[in-house]
Formats: structure tokens, C-alpha cells, sequence
């Protein structure tokens, strides 16, 4: 609440939280003190004046950009002596936070884009394809033509079993069948299946590995991850680049890493990428295509067995994939 100098005569914990002042050490201080933006004094200034406003405001801080909804209304007392006339003794500014509310939006806007576009391409070209054959009696055309639209279809498939593993994992659901196994046992098959597409595309792809821990995981769910990460690693990965999975130990946890010498991870993206539905920048490769649907379930994945998963990548440099699990009870040190 400002007084008719648009002086502030309260706040509450609220307006003091979301604005990042102390309620006590910004009365008396003229607004744009306490909050610093010159669209929000024009608009006290109007209801000063006796127009409220409603509308977004935006302000840069520490952390960022934050927009707030924000409505500003003339305080007005009518006169003793003339009761059809109301004087404006101040005004009352009311603020929600939208910040949160506004990036969850942009989410499912870029979701709706991600999936579609995902869903379209091989869609389009099923279709293309069948047309084909279908005008074609040259059992040559089916032949050549019927296993890749078996491939779009199967790419298909993969797009929705990612759908439904986000919406478990989101309301909770992870299922996990929990065995003791050999970590080489989960990671060395998986990189040996990578070997012929590293190859075609003149990737060196290695397996590191000095110890060979033993974990207690759900084996699936755990190749699951390997493959993601090594997935995005040769896909990100030019030409003559490197790939190489290392297992290890450190103290009570089994190390899988991932390190790629590909493109990198620009500086912004990084704290984003194991949101659902986040996609970096299509345009840094033109064979890079996704929903933002693989590392997020990565990451649950990873929870679900209480561990951890953390990425450190230097634009142009590489990327490097860290996943944490615990040692099964019996390979722990005491």
C-alpha cells in the first residue's frame, strides 16, 4: 500500500518474499526504491491519478527475469463534505508471481511442438512409402520399401513407450525388478551393439572399465540409461570424434560415465536438460531430432534407485555424463 507520494505505508510477508525486500526497511521509501521499475511507477502514478491498471510486469534480478501479474488501484475515501466526490488517498499494488507458471506454459507449448514433429516425420514417410508400393507392381519396390516403413513404425512405437514411461515416472511409478548383478555385464553388451553405427560414422567408441562393480538394480532399466547416453553421445559426436563409457568405483558407488568430444552443451541449456520436455537448440545438428522426453527419464530412472546423474560439458569441447548408483551391501568397503 503507497501513500499519495507513492510512498510505501505496508507490505505484507508476501509482497516482501516475491520482491525480495524486508517489509520493515522499505516503509517510507518511495516504490521505485523498494522495487525497482520505472513501467510500475508510471502505472502508480496513474492510479494516483484515479485510472487502475492491470497487466505483466517483468524484472531483471539476481536470479533472472521474473514476471509478475500485476494490478494497481487508486485507495480512495469519500469527502466528508461532498459525498459524490471520492478523493484518492493512495494506492494498493496486488502481485502474483507468474514466473513458474509462465515456464511450465512454454513447456507444454514446446511439447506439443517436440511431439509433433516427432510424430509427423515418420508418419509422412510411412505414408510416402506405402503409396509406393502400392502404385508399384515391382516386388522390388515392396522389398526395398516395406522394411523402412517397419523402421518409421518402429520409431513410432519408441516415441510412444517414451510418452507412457514419462507419465508413470511423473506420478511416481517406476517399477523396478531389483537383482544383484555385474555392472560390465549391463554396460559392455550395450556399447558392443553401438560398435557397427560408431563405426559408420567414424566415431571411435570405447569401453574403460578397472573394476567391475557389483550393484543391485534393475538390469533393463539401467541398459535403459547406458543406451540413452550413448545414443545422444554419437549423435552429438562428429565425424573422427571420440565416445568412451568408463565403469568404476568411488567409495559405496558404482560409476558409469559417458564422455563424448561432440559439440557441447551451450552454457544456458545445461541446467534444463533433465526437464521433461526440454530441447536444446535443434539447429546445432542437423541429425539431432528428439521430445525432450530421454534425459528426463534418465533421471528417474537414476532416482528411483537412489543415486545420482550429473553433466559437465564445455561448448564445442564435449560433454560428459556422470551416473551414481549404490554398491550392492557385500561390495561396499567397510
Amino acid at each position: 500500500m503507497l501513500d499519495q507520494r507513492a510512498r510505501i505505508t505496508f507490505a505484507n510477508p508476501a509482497a516482501a518474499a516475491i520482491f525480495s525486500f524486508e517489509s520493515a526497511r522499505v516503509s517510507g521509501q518511495h516504490v521505485i526504491e523498494a522495487i525497482p521499475s520505472l513501467d510500475l511507477e508510471r502505472r502508480v502514478e496513474d492510479a494516483l491519478g484515479g485510472e487502475a491498471s492491470l497487466g505483466p510486469l517483468i524484472l531483471t534480478g539476481k536470479t533472472g527475469n521474473r514476471t509478475y501479474a500485476i494490478s494497481v488501484y487508486p485507495l480512495t475515501e469519500t469527502a466528508a463534505t461532498t459525498p459524490s466526490y471520492e478523493a484518492v488517498q493512495g494506492a494498493v499494488i496486488l502481485a502474483e508471481d507468474q514466473t513458474e507458471l509462465l515456464a511450465i506454459e512454454r513447456a507444454r507449448q514446446e511439447f506439443l511442438s517436440n511431439v509433433s514433429h516427432e510424430l509427423r516425420t515418420p508418419l509422412s514417410s510411412a505414408k510416402l512409402m506405402l503409396e509406393t508400393v502400392m502404385g508399384s507392381p515391382d516386388d522390388e519396390v515392396r522389398d526395398l520399401f516395406l522394411p523402412q516403413v517397419l523402421g518409421q513404425v518402429d520409431r513410432l512405437g519408441a516415441l510412444v513407450q517414451k510418452l507412457v514411461e514419462q507419465a508413470r515416472a511423473q506420478s511416481g511409478d517406476v517399477p523396478l525388478k531389483l537383482e544383484r548383478v555385474d555392472m560390465e555385464s549391463v554396460v559392455q553388451p550395450i556399447v558392443r551393439s553401438f560398435g557397427p553405427q560408431a563405426n559408420a560414422k567414424g566415431v571411435s567408441l570405447t569401453l574403460e572399465k578397472d573394476v567391475n562393480p557389483r550393484v543391485e538394480v534393475d538390469r533393463d532399466r539401467i541398459a535403459q540409461v547406458v543406451v540413452n547416453l550413448i545414443d545422444n553421445a554419437l549423435r552429438y559426436t562428429p565425424a573422427e570424434g571420440a565416445v568412451n563409457v568408463k565403469v568404476a568405483t568411488e567409495k559405496d558407488e558404482a560409476l558409469i560415465t559417458v564422455a563424448d568430444s561432440g559439440i557441447g552443451i551451450p552454457f544456458k541449456d545445461l541446467p534444463h536438460i533433465f526437464e521433461r520436455f526440454y530441447v536444446v537448440d535443434r539447429s546445432r545438428a542437423k541429425e539431432v531430432s528428439g521430445a525432450g522426453l530421454g534425459l528426463a527419464i534418465v533421471k528417474q530412472i537414476i532416482d528411483a534407485h537412489k543415486g545420482s546423474i550429473g553433466v559437465e560439458s564445455r561448448l564445442g569441447r564435449g560433454t560428459k555424463f556422470v551416473c551414481r548408483l549404490p554398491l550392492a551391501p557385500e561390495a561396499r568397503v567397510p
